[in-house]
């Protein structure tokens, strides 16, 4: 699966000069790292966010966020956002500034 490349460079400009970003491909799709732990990415026209364990309920009763299921078995602690919704700037930012709050509380790797 190809990823949406415009939606990922808004994420690049989201993330800003942040020296402890990094890219990797995953999952078919990219992955942006924050001190090496995966924090949000793109799959598709879609992204995925990490919210944590403790965040997993909150961000489900947002509209546009759906369990994040590769295998059959929902990742706590991760949503998927649907694409359309991220046509919206706003919704974009409250995925990637949740996903960074997140990454921000865990050690680095």
């Amino acid at each position: 699966m190809t990823y949406d490349e415009g939606l990922a460079q808004r994420i690049r400009e989201r993330l800003g000069e942040r020296p402890a970003v990094s890219e990797k491909r995953m999952f078919g799709g990219l992955a942006f790292l924050l001190h090496g732990n995966m924090t949000v990415g793109v799959s598709g026209d879609e992204v995925i966010a990490r919210v944590g364990p403790d965040g997993t309920e909150q961000a489900l009763a947002r509209p546009e966020a759906r369990p994040m299921d590769f295998t059959g078995r929902p990742m706590r602690g991760w949503v998927t956002v649907s694409g359309p919704a991220l046509a919206e700037d706003a919704v974009l930012d409250h995925w990637v500034t949740r996903a960074v709050a997140f990454a921000d509380t865990l050690p680095p790797k």
